[in-house]
């Protein structure tokens, strides 16, 4: 950026948020402290964080917190965390995206911003996925009514004033920054008191795979991981297949829903070719979001439940087999650069996404009546595909560039080692 754009942008940025940012003329009233916070939040996420420290420090300080600057704390962070919900950001989504790019004090902060926005809606008029991420983030209103929630967090996290200003900033900018997704989930309040039944992975099956993938996951041995890994997928293909005949017969097919999941730097495309091909094996369809790290995907819910558990697995395993075959001392130097290990888990996620699909096939011949199984697959497929372009009417594919052979050779070796036989297994 030239000297005059970086002029321009500053004098714009000065003539709007220059004002709000005077802490002398807000502290006292705290619909005007919520604006300032949320202007603060907004000049932070621009990168003018001199002026933001030192309205911070002005408003912060050095006597207690008071009841004025925590209730503006308070409508800022409801304000704000609200357009994030209707922008389509589910809790998991924020809670990820936060414990990615902010300190463990402002994760915190929104998971208490979180709790208290849900709060006041009846449990029924919310939405399961919203309960379920909720719980797994253990988010509640632990703080008494008689202290503000700013004074009573700041506390128990042993935060100076300042600190805890610039904390609630800091989570602030994070979210006025975060771009607008689909809405995949009810909002709260707008849940149907009498939702249609979705039905998912039966709990016993459920058990069985997640203790077929557990021994995966703790095993050394890359052939027997990959072995259990088959099994698991054998299982949760067979009991699909079973539920689309039984559904086909007496009940009407569940509406595709839509799932995040997350992935972890480094290697985040060649780890979204490992979920994507999971994604297929299972009659779904998904879309990575580079910029965000995370995949959308499109499927029915016992469709969904076995993405999400094979693909988290399938990454902890082929991590493991990345690093044990760059520790090799007969392998080079190489073996442990970064265009290696790209290469690895890309050639390990395409042959892992070719055996899934010949494991697929087998089953699916193997079933009780293919002849009648085929073209209710096939009907579903087609109603997956149009929710998926529904949500996503211009979906654009891109390639993924390998540098180094040498871990081209050794990801396609560790997904041959696997010797892909679960589906043969009898139950």
């Amino acid at each position: 950026m030239g000297k005059q754009n970086r002029r321009r942008r500053t004098g714009r940025a000065a003539r709007t948020d220059g004002p709000a940012l005077d802490a002398t003329a807000v502290s006292s009233d705290p619909e005007r402290i919520a604006d300032a916070i949320t202007a603060a939040a907004v000049a932070s996420a621009q990168g003018n964080a001199v002026a933001v420290q030192r309205f911070i420090e002005q408003l912060a300080g050095s006597g207690p917190l008071t009841y004025e600057l925590a209730d503006g704390v308070r409508l800022a962070g409801q304000r704000i965390v609200d357009r994030v919900f209707r922008y389509g950001w589910l809790p998991m989504d924020v809670h990820q995206v936060a414990r990615r790019r902010v300190d463990e004090f402002a994760v915190g902060y929104l998971t208490d911003v979180m709790a208290a926005h849900l709060a006041p809606f009846a449990p029924e008029l919310v939405d399961e996925t919203w309960r379920a991420q909720l719980d797994e983030l253990a988010a509640r209103t632990w703080w008494a009514g008689a202290q503000p929630h700013l004074i009573q967090w700041a506390t128990r996290q042993l935060l100076s004033n300042t600190e805890a200003v610039t904390t609630v900033v800091a989570a602030l900018a994070l979210l006025v920054g975060l771009p607008k997704l689909e809405l995949i989930r009810p909002l709260p309040g707008s849940a149907n008191v009498h939702p249609a039944t979705h039905h998912g992975v039966d709990e016993k099956v459920l058990g069985r795979v997640r203790g077929l993938l557990a021994k995966a996951e703790s095993t050394s041995f890359p052939e027997e991981a990959e072995t259990l890994s088959a099994k698991a997928q054998e299982l949760m293909t067979k009991y699909a297949l079973d539920r689309v005949l039984v559904d086909a017969d007496t009940a009407v097919p569940d509406l595709p829903g839509a799932r995040r999941i997350w992935l972890d730097t480094p290697y985040v495309e060649a780890k979204a070719l490992l979920v994507e091909v999971v994604t297929r094996a299972n009659r779904c369809r998904a879309i990575f979001v580079a910029a965000w790290e995370f995949m959308t995907v499109v499927g029915e819910d016992s469709d969904l439940d076995a993405v999400e558990l094979l693909a988290t697995s399938l990454l902890v395993q082929a991590t493991r087999a990345m690093i044990a075959t760059g520790n090799q001392t007969i392998r080079s130097d190489e073996s442990r650069s970064r265009a290696f290990r790209k290469a690895f888990l890309t050639a390990y996620a395409t042959r892992i996404g070719e055996r899934l699909a010949a494991a697929n096939e087998s089953t699916i011949a193997e079933s009780a009546d293919p002849a009648r199984l085929l073209p209710v697959l096939a009907s579903r497929q087609r109603t997956v595909d149009e929710a998926f372009d529904t949500l996503y009417p211009a979906v654009r594919s891109r390639g993924i560039t390998i540098r180094s052979a040498e871990g081209w050779e050794a990801g396609l070796e560790a997904a041959d080692r696997a010797r892909f036989q679960g589906h043969s297994a009898k139950r």
